[in-house]
This record gives structure tokens, C-alpha cells and sequence, in this order.
């Protein structure tokens, strides 16, 4: 539980950061088109990083595997769909070439968030009310 909070802090302290370097930092380095997608990442990032706490609190209540199934999926998958993100829109200002290779993680990390969700749901319907 402590790690599981810890993660979903983190994803939420780097969400918020990354959120207000974007809004000031890179407004001046960035195309429209590159922030926008920045900003998509941090989108996802902050929302999932509180379903992540409401995961874990579940999981307090109730022992059963598909949340922690669920939270581990989200996670991984927060970090390689925003991490991904993240490096396509810096990739110049880093000047790392190789960074455009990271455009199919992007999908992969959504999908992982989606199976997230689908085990909230497969979770859910264990519970005995």
C-alpha cells in the first residue's frame, strides 16, 4: 500500500510539474501543435495518478487481485504513454535524434492504461454487497 501511494504521488508531483513547465518553460519553444501534445500527457498523468490513489484505497477495503492488477497496469502505462509524449515534444530541445523512435510506445501505454480500466471493471464485479 505505501508503495502504491508513493508511485501515484509521484506521477502526481511529476504531472503538476511538468504541467507548469509547460504552461511557462516551453510556451516559448514549442509549436501549438507540440504543446497541445505535451499538455495531453500531463492530462492523462495527473487523472491517473488520482485514480491510482482511489485504486489503492480499494484495495484497502477490499483483497482482490484485479486491483492490483489494475494499478500496476496504469501505472506502467501512465509511464510509457506520457513518458513518450514527453520525449517526442522534447526531443529537439534535448537534441537526442534516436527520441523519435519512442512514437510506437505511445500506444502501447495507452492500451495498458485501457486493460487498467477493464480490470477496475473485472475487479468491481468480485465485490459482495
Amino acid at each position: 500500500m505505501k508503495n502504491g501511494l508513493i508511485k501515484a504521488g509521484i506521477l502526481g508531483v511529476i504531472a503538476v510539474s511538468g504541467g507548469a513547465f509547460g504552461a511557462h518553460a516551453l510556451k516559448e519553444v514549442l509549436t501549438a501543435e507540440q504543446l497541445m501534445s505535451f499538455n495531453t500527457g500531463v492530462r492523462y498523468q495527473l487523472i491517473h495518478a488520482v485514480v491510482l490513489l482511489f485504486v489503492f484505497l480499494l484495495m484497502t477495503k477490499y483483497e482482490i487481485k484485479q486491483f492490483k492488477i489494475s494499478s500496476t497496469l496504469i501505472f506502467w502505462g501512465v509511464v510509457l504513454f506520457s513518458g513518450s509524449i514527453y520525449l517526442l515534444t522534447l526531443k529537439n530541445i534535448i537534441g537526442l535524434e534516436i527520441l523519435k523512435y519512442a512514437g510506437p510506445i505511445t500506444p502501447i501505454g495507452g492500451l495498458l492504461i485501457i486493460l487498467g480500466w477493464v480490470f477496475i471493471v473485472l475487479g468491481g464485479l468480485k465485490i459482495k454487497d
